[in-house]
Protein backbone atom coordinates (compact mmCIF):
# COMPACT_ATOMS: atom_id res chain seq x y z
CA UNK A 1 0.00 0.00 0.00
CA UNK A 2 3.11 2.09 0.71
CA UNK A 3 4.55 1.37 -2.62
CA UNK A 4 0.90 2.67 -4.52
CA UNK A 5 0.82 5.70 -2.50
CA UNK A 6 4.60 6.59 -3.82
CA UNK A 7 3.75 5.91 -7.06
CA UNK A 8 1.06 8.21 -7.19
CA UNK A 9 3.09 10.82 -5.73
CA UNK A 10 5.63 10.34 -8.15
CA UNK A 11 3.05 10.62 -11.01
CA UNK A 12 1.68 13.75 -9.57
CA UNK A 13 4.68 15.27 -8.98
CA UNK A 14 6.24 14.42 -12.35
CA UNK A 15 2.75 15.76 -14.10
CA UNK A 16 2.98 19.62 -11.82
CA UNK A 17 6.90 19.53 -13.38
CA UNK A 18 5.89 19.10 -16.84
CA UNK A 19 2.62 21.36 -16.91
CA UNK A 20 4.63 23.54 -15.22
CA UNK A 21 7.83 23.71 -17.92
CA UNK A 22 4.82 23.77 -20.89
CA UNK A 23 3.98 27.00 -19.03
CA UNK A 24 6.94 28.31 -18.86
CA UNK A 25 7.60 27.94 -22.39
CA UNK A 26 4.35 29.13 -23.61
CA UNK A 27 4.60 32.33 -21.57
CA UNK A 28 7.92 32.99 -22.39
CA UNK A 29 8.56 35.91 -25.21
CA UNK A 30 10.72 34.82 -28.15
CA UNK A 31 11.34 32.31 -30.35
CA UNK A 32 13.43 28.23 -30.27
CA UNK A 33 16.29 28.25 -32.83
CA UNK A 34 18.43 24.86 -33.45
CA UNK A 35 21.11 24.97 -35.46
CA UNK A 36 22.53 21.79 -37.19
CA UNK A 37 24.70 20.93 -39.95
CA UNK A 38 24.96 24.41 -41.18
CA UNK A 39 20.99 25.36 -41.14
CA UNK A 40 19.21 26.92 -38.61
CA UNK A 41 15.27 27.07 -38.00
CA UNK A 42 13.44 28.95 -35.86
CA UNK A 43 10.27 27.82 -33.89
CA UNK A 44 7.20 29.27 -31.95
CA UNK A 45 7.35 27.62 -28.23
CA UNK A 46 4.05 25.68 -29.25
CA UNK A 47 5.58 24.35 -32.98
CA UNK A 48 8.52 23.30 -30.67
CA UNK A 49 6.35 21.63 -28.09
CA UNK A 50 4.40 19.66 -30.55
CA UNK A 51 8.16 18.69 -33.08
CA UNK A 52 8.91 17.72 -29.48
CA UNK A 53 6.18 15.10 -28.84
CA UNK A 54 6.83 14.10 -32.36
CA UNK A 55 9.98 13.60 -32.10
CA UNK A 56 9.21 11.36 -28.65
CA UNK A 57 6.39 9.00 -30.72
CA UNK A 58 9.09 8.52 -33.73
CA UNK A 59 11.46 7.26 -30.59
CA UNK A 60 8.59 4.76 -29.17
CA UNK A 61 8.15 3.40 -32.98
CA UNK A 62 11.43 3.29 -33.56
CA UNK A 63 11.92 0.59 -30.23
CA UNK A 64 9.05 -1.18 -31.66
CA UNK A 65 10.62 -1.91 -34.62
CA UNK A 66 14.07 -2.59 -33.29
CA UNK A 67 12.59 -5.05 -31.51
CA UNK A 68 10.48 -6.89 -34.39
CA UNK A 69 14.15 -6.13 -36.47
CA UNK A 70 16.29 -8.25 -33.53
CA UNK A 71 13.46 -11.03 -33.43
CA UNK A 72 13.57 -11.30 -37.43
CA UNK A 73 17.85 -11.33 -36.84
CA UNK A 74 17.44 -13.95 -34.55
CA UNK A 75 15.27 -15.81 -36.60
CA UNK A 76 17.25 -15.85 -39.22
CA UNK A 77 20.15 -17.13 -37.06
CA UNK A 78 18.66 -20.17 -36.50
CA UNK A 79 15.72 -19.34 -33.15
CA UNK A 80 12.77 -20.76 -35.30
CA UNK A 81 10.46 -19.09 -32.35
CA UNK A 82 11.84 -15.86 -31.95
CA UNK A 83 9.26 -14.38 -34.05
CA UNK A 84 6.19 -15.94 -32.39
CA UNK A 85 7.60 -15.01 -28.69
CA UNK A 86 7.92 -11.79 -29.75
CA UNK A 87 4.35 -11.61 -30.96
CA UNK A 88 3.23 -13.99 -27.95
CA UNK A 89 4.44 -10.95 -25.47
CA UNK A 90 2.60 -8.31 -27.09
CA UNK A 91 -0.71 -11.13 -27.39
CA UNK A 92 -0.40 -11.93 -23.72
CA UNK A 93 -0.21 -8.28 -22.46
CA UNK A 94 -3.40 -7.76 -24.26
CA UNK A 95 -4.77 -10.75 -22.97
CA UNK A 96 -4.41 -9.62 -19.55
CA UNK A 97 -5.70 -6.12 -20.03
CA UNK A 98 -8.63 -7.86 -20.99
CA UNK A 99 -8.72 -10.13 -18.23
CA UNK A 100 -7.92 -7.45 -15.55
CA UNK A 101 -11.27 -5.87 -17.25
CA UNK A 102 -13.09 -8.67 -16.91
CA UNK A 103 -12.93 -8.70 -13.35
CA UNK A 104 -13.41 -4.82 -12.80
CA UNK A 105 -16.36 -5.80 -14.56
CA UNK A 106 -17.54 -8.30 -12.50
CA UNK A 107 -17.16 -6.72 -9.11
CA UNK A 108 -18.94 -4.18 -10.56
CA UNK A 109 -21.73 -5.83 -11.35
CA UNK A 110 -21.92 -5.68 -15.30
CA UNK A 111 -22.31 -8.59 -16.61
CA UNK A 112 -22.47 -8.50 -19.88
CA UNK A 113 -18.96 -6.33 -20.33
CA UNK A 114 -17.05 -8.85 -17.86
CA UNK A 115 -18.35 -11.74 -20.59
CA UNK A 116 -17.05 -9.36 -23.37
CA UNK A 117 -14.03 -8.90 -21.62
CA UNK A 118 -13.99 -12.43 -20.75
CA UNK A 119 -14.37 -13.70 -24.15
CA UNK A 120 -11.64 -11.96 -25.79
CA UNK A 121 -8.85 -12.50 -22.68
CA UNK A 122 -9.79 -16.39 -23.32
CA UNK A 123 -8.99 -15.74 -27.29
CA UNK A 124 -5.55 -14.05 -26.33
CA UNK A 125 -4.47 -16.03 -23.31
CA UNK A 126 -3.64 -19.57 -22.96
CA UNK A 127 -4.85 -19.58 -19.61
CA UNK A 128 -7.62 -21.56 -18.82
CA UNK A 129 -7.72 -21.76 -15.72
CA UNK A 130 -8.05 -18.03 -15.02
CA UNK A 131 -10.50 -17.07 -18.29
CA UNK A 132 -12.79 -19.80 -18.07
CA UNK A 133 -13.52 -19.28 -14.05
CA UNK A 134 -13.64 -15.36 -15.13
CA UNK A 135 -16.17 -16.74 -18.20
CA UNK A 136 -18.53 -18.93 -15.77
CA UNK A 137 -18.73 -16.07 -13.13
CA UNK A 138 -19.79 -13.52 -16.02
CA UNK A 139 -22.38 -15.52 -17.72
CA UNK A 140 -23.88 -16.57 -14.39
CA UNK A 141 -23.76 -12.95 -13.62
CA UNK A 142 -25.53 -11.96 -16.84
CA UNK A 143 -28.24 -15.16 -16.58
CA UNK A 144 -26.66 -16.96 -18.89
CA UNK A 145 -26.80 -20.69 -16.42
CA UNK A 146 -26.43 -22.73 -19.28
CA UNK A 147 -23.20 -21.09 -21.04
CA UNK A 148 -22.07 -21.25 -16.89
CA UNK A 149 -22.36 -24.57 -16.23
CA UNK A 150 -20.31 -25.67 -19.33
CA UNK A 151 -17.04 -23.45 -17.86
CA UNK A 152 -17.96 -25.09 -14.63
CA UNK A 153 -17.69 -28.64 -16.34
CA UNK A 154 -14.26 -27.66 -18.32
CA UNK A 155 -13.41 -26.68 -15.00
CA UNK A 156 -13.36 -30.18 -13.47
CA UNK A 157 -10.59 -31.35 -15.97
CA UNK A 158 -8.09 -29.84 -14.50
CA UNK A 159 -6.99 -30.71 -11.07
CA UNK A 160 -5.68 -27.08 -10.05
CA UNK A 161 -9.90 -25.85 -10.40
CA UNK A 162 -11.81 -28.71 -9.97
CA UNK A 163 -12.77 -27.89 -6.54
CA UNK A 164 -13.47 -24.78 -7.58
CA UNK A 165 -15.81 -26.30 -10.31
CA UNK A 166 -17.51 -28.44 -8.42
CA UNK A 167 -18.15 -25.44 -5.74
CA UNK A 168 -19.52 -23.73 -8.77
CA UNK A 169 -22.13 -26.54 -9.79
CA UNK A 170 -23.19 -26.94 -6.40
CA UNK A 171 -24.45 -23.52 -6.56
CA UNK A 172 -26.46 -23.82 -9.55
CA UNK A 173 -28.22 -27.10 -8.38
CA UNK A 174 -28.63 -25.40 -4.95
CA UNK A 175 -30.50 -21.74 -6.81
CA UNK A 176 -32.93 -24.57 -8.97
CA UNK A 177 -33.72 -26.65 -5.28
CA UNK A 178 -32.40 -29.80 -6.83
CA UNK A 179 -31.25 -30.26 -2.90
CA UNK A 180 -30.04 -34.09 -3.66
CA UNK A 181 -27.60 -33.80 -6.31
CA UNK A 182 -26.40 -30.45 -4.50
CA UNK A 183 -25.89 -32.83 -1.34
CA UNK A 184 -23.42 -34.99 -3.83
CA UNK A 185 -21.84 -32.06 -4.84
CA UNK A 186 -20.95 -30.59 -1.68
CA UNK A 187 -19.82 -33.97 -0.45
CA UNK A 188 -17.64 -34.15 -3.24
CA UNK A 189 -16.23 -30.59 -2.42
CA UNK A 190 -15.64 -31.63 1.59
CA UNK A 191 -13.35 -34.13 0.13
CA UNK A 192 -11.01 -31.92 -2.04
CA UNK A 193 -10.76 -29.58 0.79
CA UNK A 194 -12.11 -30.69 3.94
CA UNK A 195 -11.37 -27.39 5.83
CA UNK A 196 -13.04 -24.90 3.71
CA UNK A 197 -15.84 -22.94 5.81
CA UNK A 198 -18.52 -22.23 2.98
CA UNK A 199 -18.32 -26.03 2.08
CA UNK A 200 -18.75 -27.56 5.67
CA UNK A 201 -21.69 -25.11 6.04
CA UNK A 202 -23.54 -25.82 3.00
CA UNK A 203 -23.07 -29.60 3.85
CA UNK A 204 -24.18 -29.35 6.98
CA UNK A 205 -27.30 -27.05 5.74
CA UNK A 206 -27.92 -30.10 3.02
CA UNK A 207 -27.47 -32.99 5.77
CA UNK A 208 -29.82 -31.34 8.53
CA UNK A 209 -32.52 -30.55 6.05
CA UNK A 210 -32.57 -34.30 5.01
CA UNK A 211 -32.17 -35.63 7.78
CA UNK A 212 -29.23 -37.19 7.65
CA UNK A 213 -27.94 -36.81 11.17
CA UNK A 214 -25.11 -39.34 11.09
CA UNK A 215 -23.36 -37.14 8.17
CA UNK A 216 -24.56 -33.56 10.02
CA UNK A 217 -21.68 -35.49 12.83
CA UNK A 218 -19.40 -36.22 10.70
CA UNK A 219 -19.43 -32.83 9.47
CA UNK A 220 -19.78 -31.03 13.03
CA UNK A 221 -16.69 -32.80 14.19
CA UNK A 222 -14.58 -31.47 10.52
CA UNK A 223 -15.97 -28.26 11.35
CA UNK A 224 -14.54 -28.39 15.24
CA UNK A 225 -11.26 -29.92 13.74
CA UNK A 226 -10.69 -27.34 11.32
CA UNK A 227 -11.46 -24.76 13.88
CA UNK A 228 -14.61 -22.81 11.99
CA UNK A 229 -17.03 -23.76 15.47
CA UNK A 230 -16.03 -23.10 18.79
CA UNK A 231 -15.55 -26.65 20.19
CA UNK A 232 -18.17 -26.04 22.88
CA UNK A 233 -20.72 -25.33 20.35
CA UNK A 234 -19.75 -28.17 18.92
CA UNK A 235 -20.59 -30.42 21.28
CA UNK A 236 -24.18 -28.67 21.68
CA UNK A 237 -24.91 -29.06 18.23
CA UNK A 238 -23.37 -32.94 18.36
CA UNK A 239 -25.81 -33.56 21.32
CA UNK A 240 -28.54 -31.98 19.09
CA UNK A 241 -28.03 -34.10 15.65
CA UNK A 242 -27.46 -37.29 18.10
CA UNK A 243 -30.62 -36.61 19.65
CA UNK A 244 -32.24 -36.27 16.28
CA UNK A 245 -30.66 -39.60 15.01
CA UNK A 246 -31.71 -41.45 18.58
CA UNK A 247 -35.61 -40.26 17.41
CA UNK A 248 -35.26 -41.18 13.78
CA UNK A 249 -33.64 -44.91 15.03
CA UNK A 250 -36.29 -45.48 17.64
CA UNK A 251 -39.31 -45.30 14.99
CA UNK A 252 -37.47 -47.52 12.46
CA UNK A 253 -37.21 -49.71 15.52
CA UNK A 254 -33.54 -49.87 15.57
CA UNK A 255 -33.26 -49.63 19.20
CA UNK A 256 -29.50 -50.27 19.66
CA UNK A 257 -28.70 -47.45 17.36
CA UNK A 258 -31.19 -45.19 19.32
CA UNK A 259 -29.59 -45.96 22.90
CA UNK A 260 -26.18 -45.47 21.60
CA UNK A 261 -27.17 -42.40 19.98
CA UNK A 262 -29.06 -41.05 22.95
CA UNK A 263 -25.96 -41.75 25.39
CA UNK A 264 -23.67 -39.58 23.40
CA UNK A 265 -26.26 -36.63 23.43
CA UNK A 266 -26.87 -37.28 26.87
CA UNK A 267 -22.89 -37.04 27.53
CA UNK A 268 -22.04 -34.08 25.48
CA UNK A 269 -24.66 -32.18 27.15
CA UNK A 270 -26.14 -33.47 30.35
CA UNK A 271 -28.44 -30.70 31.27
CA UNK A 272 -29.85 -30.78 27.55
CA UNK A 273 -34.01 -31.67 27.98
CA UNK A 274 -34.24 -33.57 25.00
CA UNK A 275 -31.28 -35.78 25.30
CA UNK A 276 -32.46 -36.46 29.10
CA UNK A 277 -35.76 -37.60 28.38
CA UNK A 278 -34.89 -39.55 25.43
CA UNK A 279 -32.10 -41.19 27.46
CA UNK A 280 -34.13 -41.66 30.43
CA UNK A 281 -36.79 -43.43 28.92
CA UNK A 282 -34.71 -45.68 26.67
CA UNK A 283 -32.91 -46.73 29.90
CA UNK A 284 -35.87 -47.06 31.66
CA UNK A 285 -37.03 -49.30 28.29
CA UNK A 286 -33.78 -52.05 29.41
CA UNK A 287 -34.88 -52.48 33.10
CA UNK A 288 -32.34 -50.10 34.66
CA UNK A 289 -34.68 -47.23 36.15
CA UNK A 290 -32.18 -46.33 38.62
CA UNK A 291 -30.15 -44.82 35.56
CA UNK A 292 -32.82 -43.26 33.89
CA UNK A 293 -33.81 -41.47 37.27
CA UNK A 294 -29.90 -40.32 37.84
CA UNK A 295 -30.21 -38.96 34.18
CA UNK A 296 -33.78 -36.95 34.57
CA UNK A 297 -31.77 -35.96 38.38
CA UNK A 298 -28.76 -34.64 37.35
CA UNK A 299 -30.62 -32.41 34.09
CA UNK A 300 -32.85 -31.24 36.75
CA UNK A 301 -30.13 -29.56 38.90
CA UNK A 302 -29.03 -27.76 35.17
CA UNK A 303 -32.58 -26.86 34.02
CA UNK A 304 -35.90 -27.89 36.10
CA UNK A 305 -38.25 -28.76 33.14
CA UNK A 306 -41.81 -29.62 32.65
CA UNK A 307 -40.68 -32.58 30.31
CA UNK A 308 -38.38 -34.20 33.42
CA UNK A 309 -41.00 -34.29 35.32
CA UNK A 310 -43.64 -35.82 32.76
CA UNK A 311 -40.59 -38.65 32.20
CA UNK A 312 -39.50 -38.96 35.75
CA UNK A 313 -43.33 -39.90 35.96
CA UNK A 314 -43.33 -42.14 33.42
CA UNK A 315 -41.22 -44.41 34.73
CA UNK A 316 -43.91 -46.08 37.53
CA UNK A 317 -46.79 -45.30 35.84
CA UNK A 318 -48.80 -47.53 38.10
CA UNK A 319 -48.48 -45.69 40.86
CA UNK A 320 -50.43 -43.79 43.49
CA UNK A 321 -50.40 -40.05 44.31
CA UNK A 322 -48.84 -40.75 47.78
CA UNK A 323 -46.29 -43.51 46.34
CA UNK A 324 -45.65 -40.57 43.33
CA UNK A 325 -45.50 -37.03 45.95
CA UNK A 326 -42.44 -39.85 47.97
CA UNK A 327 -40.33 -40.37 44.68
CA UNK A 328 -40.24 -36.84 43.63
CA UNK A 329 -39.06 -35.87 47.17
CA UNK A 330 -35.74 -36.50 45.89
CA UNK A 331 -36.70 -33.91 42.61
CA UNK A 332 -38.36 -31.11 44.66
CA UNK A 333 -35.00 -31.36 46.84
CA UNK A 334 -32.94 -29.87 43.80
CA UNK A 335 -33.30 -25.89 43.23
CA UNK A 336 -36.60 -25.88 45.79
CA UNK A 337 -37.35 -22.30 44.99
CA UNK A 338 -37.64 -22.58 41.30
CA UNK A 339 -40.63 -21.48 39.82
CA UNK A 340 -41.04 -24.78 37.95
CA UNK A 341 -40.13 -27.09 41.56
CA UNK A 342 -42.49 -24.95 43.38
CA UNK A 343 -45.76 -25.80 40.37
CA UNK A 344 -44.69 -29.69 40.27
CA UNK A 345 -44.94 -29.72 44.14
CA UNK A 346 -48.46 -27.85 44.01
CA UNK A 347 -49.47 -30.46 41.56
CA UNK A 348 -48.45 -33.41 42.90
CA UNK A 349 -49.90 -32.28 46.25
CA UNK A 350 -53.39 -31.49 43.93
CA UNK A 351 -53.16 -35.11 42.93
CA UNK A 352 -52.83 -36.46 46.72
CA UNK A 353 -55.53 -33.95 47.85
CA UNK A 354 -53.66 -32.40 50.13
CA UNK A 355 -55.17 -28.83 49.23
CA UNK A 356 -53.54 -26.81 52.03
CA UNK A 357 -50.01 -28.40 50.79
CA UNK A 358 -50.78 -27.14 47.55
CA UNK A 359 -51.53 -23.55 48.43
CA UNK A 360 -48.23 -23.57 50.15
CA UNK A 361 -46.22 -25.38 47.64
CA UNK A 362 -47.13 -22.27 45.11
CA UNK A 363 -46.93 -19.66 47.64
CA UNK A 364 -47.42 -16.32 46.24
CA UNK A 365 -46.16 -17.52 42.22
CA UNK A 366 -49.92 -17.14 40.43
CA UNK A 367 -49.46 -13.28 42.18
CA UNK A 368 -45.76 -12.59 40.75
CA UNK A 369 -45.90 -14.38 37.58
CA UNK A 370 -49.31 -14.87 36.78
CA UNK A 371 -49.50 -17.29 34.06
CA UNK A 372 -51.89 -19.98 32.61
CA UNK A 373 -50.71 -22.73 34.55
CA UNK A 374 -50.18 -20.84 37.90
CA UNK A 375 -53.98 -19.28 37.69
CA UNK A 376 -55.63 -22.58 37.15
CA UNK A 377 -53.87 -24.32 39.84
CA UNK A 378 -55.17 -21.90 42.12
CA UNK A 379 -58.27 -22.37 41.09
CA UNK A 380 -58.45 -26.65 41.08
CA UNK A 381 -56.92 -25.47 44.79
CA UNK A 382 -60.07 -23.24 45.55
CA UNK A 383 -61.88 -25.69 44.25
CA UNK A 384 -60.73 -28.61 46.17
CA UNK A 385 -60.86 -26.48 49.21
CA UNK A 386 -64.95 -25.94 48.56
CA UNK A 387 -64.48 -22.30 47.74
CA UNK A 388 -67.83 -20.63 46.15
CA UNK A 389 -67.67 -20.65 42.34
CA UNK A 390 -67.62 -17.47 42.21
CA UNK A 391 -64.05 -17.67 43.36
CA UNK A 392 -62.98 -20.58 41.16
CA UNK A 393 -64.57 -18.87 38.08
CA UNK A 394 -62.31 -15.54 38.84
CA UNK A 395 -59.54 -17.60 38.78
CA UNK A 396 -60.11 -19.20 35.14
CA UNK A 397 -61.00 -16.00 34.19
CA UNK A 398 -57.47 -14.38 34.78
CA UNK A 399 -56.38 -17.75 33.79
CA UNK A 400 -58.30 -17.03 29.59
CA UNK A 401 -55.98 -13.82 29.33
CA UNK A 402 -52.86 -14.62 31.42
CA UNK A 403 -49.59 -15.73 29.26
CA UNK A 404 -49.09 -19.43 28.52
CA UNK A 405 -45.56 -19.83 30.24
CA UNK A 406 -42.55 -20.98 29.27
CA UNK A 407 -42.40 -22.62 25.70
CA UNK A 408 -40.47 -23.93 22.79
CA UNK A 409 -40.10 -20.52 20.82
CA UNK A 410 -37.80 -20.35 17.90
CA UNK A 411 -34.73 -17.88 18.54
CA UNK A 412 -34.66 -16.69 15.02
CA UNK A 413 -38.12 -16.38 13.85
CA UNK A 414 -40.10 -16.52 17.29
CA UNK A 415 -42.41 -19.01 16.15
CA UNK A 416 -43.83 -21.44 19.22
CA UNK A 417 -43.91 -24.75 18.66
CA UNK A 418 -46.04 -27.34 20.75
CA UNK A 419 -42.67 -29.30 21.77
CA UNK A 420 -39.15 -29.92 20.80
CA UNK A 421 -37.62 -30.10 17.52
CA UNK A 422 -33.92 -30.18 16.71
CA UNK A 423 -35.22 -27.52 13.30
CA UNK A 424 -37.61 -24.96 13.47
CA UNK A 425 -41.21 -26.04 11.79
CA UNK A 426 -41.42 -22.24 10.47
CA UNK A 427 -38.13 -21.09 9.54
CA UNK A 428 -36.12 -24.31 9.06
CA UNK A 429 -33.17 -22.80 10.80
CA UNK A 430 -30.66 -25.71 13.24
CA UNK A 431 -30.99 -25.61 16.68
CA UNK A 432 -32.48 -22.01 17.76
CA UNK A 433 -35.53 -23.22 19.78
CA UNK A 434 -35.24 -22.08 23.51
CA UNK A 435 -37.28 -22.71 26.39
CA UNK A 436 -38.71 -19.45 27.02
CA UNK A 437 -41.58 -17.40 27.77
CA UNK A 438 -43.05 -16.15 24.33
CA UNK A 439 -43.65 -12.08 23.51
CA UNK A 440 -47.43 -11.17 24.48
CA UNK A 441 -49.71 -11.97 21.30
CA UNK A 442 -47.76 -14.70 19.90
CA UNK A 443 -49.86 -17.27 21.03
CA UNK A 444 -53.11 -17.62 20.61
CA UNK A 445 -54.98 -16.79 24.46
CA UNK A 446 -56.73 -20.18 26.03
CA UNK A 447 -60.62 -20.05 25.07
CA UNK A 448 -63.15 -20.81 28.15
CA UNK A 449 -64.34 -23.97 25.65
CA UNK A 450 -60.81 -25.27 26.13
CA UNK A 451 -59.62 -24.30 29.63
CA UNK A 452 -62.99 -25.14 31.84
CA UNK A 453 -62.53 -28.69 31.03
CA UNK A 454 -58.80 -28.97 32.30
CA UNK A 455 -59.97 -27.44 35.34
CA UNK A 456 -63.23 -29.27 36.04
CA UNK A 457 -62.42 -32.33 34.74
CA UNK A 458 -65.71 -32.24 32.11
CA UNK A 459 -65.67 -33.47 28.92
CA UNK A 460 -64.14 -31.80 25.97
CA UNK A 461 -66.54 -29.55 23.98
CA UNK A 462 -67.50 -28.53 27.44
CA UNK A 463 -68.31 -24.42 27.28
CA UNK A 464 -69.80 -23.76 30.73
CA UNK A 465 -68.84 -24.08 34.12
CA UNK A 466 -69.71 -28.16 35.29
CA UNK A 467 -69.90 -28.83 39.33
CA UNK A 468 -66.86 -31.69 39.32
CA UNK A 469 -67.17 -34.48 41.84
CA UNK A 470 -64.01 -34.30 44.14
CA UNK A 471 -61.85 -36.68 43.51
CA UNK A 472 -58.73 -34.85 42.18
CA UNK A 473 -56.98 -36.20 38.87
CA UNK A 474 -53.25 -36.61 38.07
CA UNK A 475 -50.87 -33.30 38.46
CA UNK A 476 -50.50 -32.16 34.91
CA UNK A 477 -46.63 -31.62 35.53
CA UNK A 478 -46.12 -35.42 35.94
CA UNK A 479 -49.03 -36.37 32.92
CA UNK A 480 -48.89 -35.70 29.33
CA UNK A 481 -50.62 -32.75 27.98
CA UNK A 482 -53.28 -34.33 26.29
CA UNK A 483 -54.33 -37.14 28.35
CA UNK A 484 -57.37 -35.12 30.87
CA UNK A 485 -59.50 -37.36 33.03
CA UNK A 486 -62.79 -36.72 33.48
CA UNK A 487 -63.69 -37.52 36.89
CA UNK A 488 -62.05 -34.43 39.28
CA UNK A 489 -60.57 -31.50 39.40
CA UNK A 490 -57.19 -31.03 37.61
CA UNK A 491 -54.63 -28.69 36.71
CA UNK A 492 -53.62 -27.17 33.24
CA UNK A 493 -51.83 -28.77 30.98
CA UNK A 494 -47.97 -28.45 31.16
CA UNK A 495 -46.83 -26.17 28.32
CA UNK A 496 -44.16 -27.62 25.82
Amino acid sequence: MIWSLLKVAIFVVLAALVAWGAGYVVETPGEVRIAFGGQEVSLEPIAFIIVLLLALLAVWVLIRIAGLLVAVLRFLNGDDTAISRHFDRTRERRGFDALAKGMIALAGGEGKEAMAKATKAEKLLDRPELTRLLNAQAAEMAGNTARAEEYYKQLLEDDRTRFVGVRGLMHQRLAEGNTEVALKLAEKAFALKPKHEGVLDTLFMLQSETGDWAGARRTIEAKVKARSLPRDVGARRDAVLSIAEAREAEVMGDVARARIAAHDANRLAPGFVPAAVTAARLKASEGDRKTAEKILRKAWEANPHPDLAAAFAALVPDESPAERQARFKTLLKVQPGHPETRMLAAELALAAEDFPGARRALGDLAETHPTTRTLAIMAAVERGEGAEDTVVRGWLARALGASRGEQWVCGKCRHVHASWTPICENCEAFDTLLWEEPASGSVPEASSAAMLPIIVGAERGVTAPVTPPAAPAEPAGVTDAEQVPADGPDTPPRTA
